[in-house]
Parts: structure tokens; C-alpha cells; sequence
């Protein structure tokens, strides 16, 4: 069975840091394509990050610049490094086994997520 474990979140002022880890089993973790999403109280999940089997990495412009996708394929880890926090980045953040199909991107399978809270 695919696992997704999130952890690595918590309260962090404004301006701060975080970095976040994905543990993953049950798939072939190095030739998959993952992402990291987030979703804030009341609001639709948001994509965040992706990168793909080769390490090719994609951020969403509200992230870009400040937030580091990165994997470790020899323990099956995901990482994002998340500086210069706001509070609009307070979400539970998801880590996610990802698939080009039809053209798009699409998310195959969503893990336990990690709250990450961006307050004075």
C-alpha cells in the first residue's frame, strides 16, 4: 500500500523557517513525480511544489523563491525547506505521489498532512 507520511510543521513567526519531510513506501519512490500541497482553514487545496523523477522542480508563484522542493531517493524522502514564512502560508501541508496523465498533472495519492502556523 502507498504511504505518504507528513511531518516537520509547527508554529513559526513571521519571516521564519521550516523544513518539512515526507516519508514514502509502497511505490517506487525514485521514478515517481511528487508534490507537496496545502490547504488553509476553509479554502480549496492549493498546489505548492513538484518535482519530478529526474529532479526537475516546479513551484507555484506564490512560493517561488522562498520555499526549496528537494527528495532523497536512497531513504525514499521528500523535503521542502520553507523560508520567509507569511501567514498566508499557515495550511496543513500535504506531501503527494504525483502522475502526468492527458496532459496534465494530476495527484494519485495524498498523505497525512503536517500543520504548519505562521504567527506572531
Amino acid at each position: 500500500d502507498v504511504q505518504l507520511q507528513a511531518s516537520g510543521g509547527g508554529l513559526v513567526q513571521p519571516g521564519g523557517s521550516l523544513r518539512l519531510t515526507c516519508a514514502a513506501s509502497g511505490f517506487t519512490f525514485s521514478s515517481s513525480a511528487m508534490s507537496w500541497v496545502r490547504q488553509a482553514p476553509g479554502e480549496e487545496v492549493e498546489w505548492v511544489s513538484r518535482i519530478t523523477g529526474l529532479g526537475r522542480t516546479h513551484y507555484a508563484d506564490s512560493v517561488k523563491g522562498r520555499f526549496t522542493i528537494s527528495r532523497d531517493n536512497g531513504w525514499n524522502t521528500l523535503f521542502l525547506e520553507m523560508n520567509r514564512l507569511r501567514p498566508e502560508d499557515t495550511a496543513v501541508y500535504y506531501c503527494a505521489k504525483t502522475s502526468f496523465l492527458s496532459g496534465r498533472w494530476s495527484i494519485d495519492y495524498r498523505g497525512q498532512g503536517t500543520l504548519v502556523t505562521v504567527s506572531s
